[in-house]
């Protein structure tokens, strides 16, 4: 636990006054709020009065056993998990335990080791079952239209605010599938522009030789098939914002109209020898790392300096924390929704799973995951098993050596074009990148 970190609340339940007392004293010192009682009918008094997080309490009670506590806590305590600890442990003991809900089943003697452990996953499950879970509170985790309260994007936001506030050109980096067009709306969208046009461009997805016309537009005749004249994208934009995404996929000589653009605020349309001037704010992305691009030579050192007087980095999604699930969340119910579906919830393991898999997809790879939960869902519970097999076996497992992130990427992405037999746009899909970004990672 942080200090940011509300204490969790925990309930020990013991008959002998000296156990109750020692894990009282081990759990305070580690941080918790602690209460203490001595029998089921006390530890119900108060949980009917006081909001725990985890219950700990012996297998034998006085009045009634320790599986009766148990029972009482999953059908009335939603958000309270139970760990059972006994000291004549078996292996059934512990699979009536569990048939009745407790989380977690110790054998006498505990050490502080195990019990502190045990009394941690418990807090992180709560944690997670409510961030899932937390659509009173959703309200809060939305600013701008992006969902997130992660302190990473907090950051996002508060660049966001100052962006918006200038007119300054902004360079927007992150991976593939972060939300980089989110974050270019919501500056155009809070800005003085908002009531302007915001025109987003995909140079990545237009072939060089029409990017220019695309982008400048073309007056009648300048080129076989030019029947008419049309305005281009600056044009569309004049007084808003204009967004160039992938800027680091435009050639060098395409480079060089941009920068004079940026540096005259005039546009000329191909064909035509007159330029005519524009008031439009350039916001750009990437997903590569434009100056290593510079140290190649392969992107213009003067246009990146132009265009990073701002700059915004979208951290990728395995970097943020429970925002994992409370997309996950806001996902379920817009699918649900779509497709006429019942809600849907998560259980414990298949909300495991989501926050620690690494997401090389990022968002677009989150959302069509739940897509696919949601249409092929038998029940309204999404379990661990439901979720696809190549998310469960990246889960960390601590006998394994760590290994490098970009390792454990490129090895799944492999996995993914193996499971469609070499179908690359399928692949493409699945991860939640474009044909583009997939071949590149193949190649590293």
């Amino acid at each position: 636990m942080t200090k940011s970190t509300p204490a969790a609340t925990i309930l020990v339940v013991d008959d002998a006054p000296e156990r109750c007392e020692a894990v009282a004293s081990l759990l305070t010192s580690r941080g918790y709020r602690v209460l203490t009682a001595g029998d089921s009918d006390e530890a119900i008094s108060l949980l009917e009065m006081t909001a725990v997080d985890s219950v700990i309490t012996g297998h034998n009670l006085p009045r009634f056993n320790g599986l009766g506590l148990v029972r009482y806590v999953r059908n009335n305590l939603k958000d309270t998990e139970i760990i059972v600890v006994s000291a004549h442990a078996s292996i059934s003991g512990a699979v009536e335990a569990v048939q009745y809900g407790a989380a977690d089943y110790l054998a006498r003697p505990v050490t502080d080791d195990i019990l502190l452990e045990a009394v941690a996953k418990a807090t992180r499950r709560v944690a997670r079952r409510r961030s899932a879970r937390d659509v009173a509170g959703r309200d809060q985790s939305v600013r701008f239209g992006i969902i997130g309260r992660s302190e990473p994007m907090h950051q996002v936001y508060r660049a966001i605010e100052k962006a918006a506030a200038t007119s300054a050109t902004v360079l927007i980096t992150g991976e593939s599938g972060t939300g980089k067009e989110l974050v270019a709306r919501a500056i155009h969208y809070t800005s003085r522009r908002a009531a302007a046009p915001f025109v987003p461009v995909n140079c990545g997805g237009i072939p060089e030789g029409l990017l220019e016309s695309e982008l400048f537009g073309h007056v009648k005749g300048a080129f076989t098939g030019a029947i008419e004249s049309r305005a281009g994208f600056f044009q569309t934009a004049d007084g808003g914002t204009i967004f160039l995404d992938e800027i680091s996929e435009t050639s060098l000589a395409m480079q060089v109209k941009l920068l004079r653009v940026l540096q005259d605020k005039e546009v000329g349309m191909v064909g035509d020898s007159r330029t005519r001037k524009v008031d439009i704010r350039i916001v750009a992305a990437t997903n590569k790392n434009l100056q290593a691009l510079v140290a190649r030579e392969s992107f213009r050192d003067d246009l990146f300096f132009r265009l990073s007087v701002i700059t915004i980095n979208v951290p990728p999604l395995r970097e943020r924390g429970d925002d994992i699930l409370l997309l996950a969340h806001d996902f379920a119910i817009k699918f649900a929704r779509e497709y006429d579906k019942p809600p849907v919830r998560f259980s414990d393991d298949a909300l495991n799973v989501l926050a620690h898999y690494f997401w090389p997809g990022n968002v677009r790879e989150l959302e069509n995951v739940i897509q696919r939960l949601v249409v092929m869902a038998d029940s309204n519970i999404i379990d661990a098993p439901d979720l696809p097999t190549l998310m469960r076996s990246a889960l960390p497992r601590s006998s394994k050596a760590p290994r490098p992130l970009a390792d454990m990427e490129r090895e799944y992405i492999r996995e993914v074009v193996a499971m469609v037999g070499g179908n690359k746009t399928r692949a493409a899909e699945i991860l939640g990148i474009d044909r583009k970004t997939l071949r590149e990672k193949l190649k590293e």
